[in-house]
């Protein structure tokens, strides 16, 4: 099994923005945890991220050359705004999975509209860095 797992704006950001919402840990943990639990389950996994809603675009292409098997994307902003990201998902049709670290539910009410999540087969809020483990046995059990 091969994930890619993407995180959009402001999310290398973490543990310095808004900890109250987002936590204290750091984005190079939530990378370390990620590779660790798919190291110790065989899952070949990259972890990207980018500030540029044209960056996010090829990678979710080069996905399909690479031959992943799933995507894990917290588009950050972009959830709420890019529909690019959302025609990206649909063009090639790898099985994906949409996760946030705080319950945008319970946000403002612009963090109410996802783009994405009209391709995604599965949306995980509200349950930090565990969301994205979540998402990976997800996809790995699909």
């Amino acid at each position: 099994m091969k994930i890619l797992v993407l995180n959009g704006p402001n999310l290398n950001m973490l543990g310095i923005r808004e900890p109250d919402i987002y936590g204290s840990s750091t984005y190079e943990a939530l990378v370390t945890m990620i590779a660790s639990h798919c190291a110790e389950n065989g899952i070949e996994v990259k972890c990207l991220q980018s500030n540029h809603e044209g960056d996010l675009v090829d990678y979710i292409q080069q996905a399909y050359f690479d031959k992943y098997d799933g995507i894990v994307i917290n588009p950050g902003a972009y959830t709420h705004t890019s529909v690019a990201l959302l025609d990206a998902l649909k063009a090639v049709q790898i099985p994906a999975v949409e996760v946030h670290i705080s319950k945008v539910n319970e946000r403002e009410p612009f963090r109410q509209i996802s783009y994405v999540s009209y391709y995604c087969s599965k949306t995980i809020t509200g349950k930090g860095f565990d969301g994205y483990i979540e998402a990976i046995d997800y996809l790995v059990g699909e």
